[in-house]
């Protein structure tokens, strides 16, 4: 073999390395700012904490619509006396005797400033619908949905806890 084939193969050689070395570190750097973007919008799998007992008491998964909405349904009961095919039987609107699991309980939350605010939020357990702001806390691990009636300081906030 010539000095200027082996020179070629081995130019080759480093280069294929590089182009490998650059798509790995590509990938790496998407599933980072995948991370980070997670961290940074209520998108995902959130489990509820009962007020009064302190257990978890479901999880709601929160997902973005085609205008940037977020919203939020009940896609399981964690309750050790949580029934499947529990229905919201105190709802007044157009959710009255459907499924809880499965139900939309959170509609319209639009994104301001540091938080989402805008939407509303419905207790399935008393029928009443909400206004709703929420803001993440702990790097994006915890959730505080506020629930209220007129202005935010009449109403109760919740600390929902991410799930992977």
């Amino acid at each position: 073999m010539t000095q200027l084939t082996q020179f070629t193969q081995r130019a080759r050689a480093v280069a294929l390395r590089t182009v490998k070395h650059a798509a790995v570190a590509g990938v790496l750097l998407a599933s980072a700012v995948t991370a980070m973007a997670q961290t940074d919008s209520p998108v995902g799998t959130w489990q509820t904490i009962d007020d009064h007992t302190g257990q978890p008491k479901a999880l709601v998964q929160i997902s973005q619509d085609g205008s940037g909405s977020l919203n939020g349904k009940v896609i399981k009961g964690l309750s050790a006396n949580d029934q499947p095919d529990r229905r919201c039987t105190e709802c007044t609107d157009a959710r009255k005797d459907q499924l809880i699991l499965g139900m939309t309980i959170i509609n319209d939350m639009k994104k301001d400033g540091d938080g989402w605010d805008h939407g509303h939020i419905l207790d399935p357990e008393n029928g009443k619908i909400y206004k709703c702001k929420m803001h993440l806390e702990d790097g994006g691990n915890k959730l505080v949905v506020r629930g209220y009636i007129g202005v935010a300081l009449l109403g109760r906030s919740q600390t929902w806890v991410r799930q992977q």
